[in-house]
């Protein structure tokens, strides 16, 4: 075989490769699952520079600023997620509150966290992600019917494939066990 129809098997194998473990990660959820906050506290990432910038910087957009705010409350830092919520120009689009609301949730403030989860649902009521958590607020409060509805709702916007509906069943098929 020649140096050059070598190399390119190569690089063939290589985005082969590449493209299983994108498939991979996909099938097992991985992609819905944000990566880990990695700038110092009081920093966000600016997704134009790709770099950590003072999050009160204009730098910093809202979207940048509601992305990484969900990045801290998904590795527990609750706190630093709805301090940095509390920075933003437009507090009341529907990601904001649903972030807000899982933060809150999370804290143990299931009630509160159902508010923001209920304005969020009113601004995009097609927000699948916002009904998961809502309904796992449900299922913490003991509310099975209302947490039903939310996953029969999930269905209709994403199937029974889809993460937040598996995720949101299994939240429901656990607490019913106990």
């Amino acid at each position: 075989m020649n140096t050059s129809l070598f190399t390119r098997t190569l690089l063939l194998a290589g985005c082969l490769t590449a493209a299983m473990t994108s498939f991979q990660a996909q099938a097992s959820g991985d992609e819905d699952s944000p990566p880990k906050p990695d700038c110092p506290k009081g920093q966000v990432r600016d997704s134009k520079t790709n770099k950590c910038v003072p999050q009160l910087s204009k730098a910093a957009s809202d979207a940048d600023r509601t992305d990484y705010a969900y990045r801290l409350a998904k590795a527990e830092r609750y706190e630093e997620a709805l301090s940095l919520l509390d920075t933003l120009q437009e507090p009341n689009t529907a990601k904001a509150l649903n972030y807000r609301g899982y933060a809150t949730r999370k804290l143990g403030r299931t009630d509160e966290g159902i508010g923001y989860y209920l304005k969020s649902v009113a601004l995009d009521p097609n927000y699948a992600q916002v009904r998961e958590y809502l309904g796992e607020a449900y299922v913490i409060k003991g509310r099975m019917d209302l947490a039903q509805e939310q996953l029969q709702t999930i269905k209709t916007l994403c199937s029974t494939s889809c993460e937040e509906y598996r995720d949101l069943a299994e939240a429901i098929d656990n607490a019913s066990r106990t």
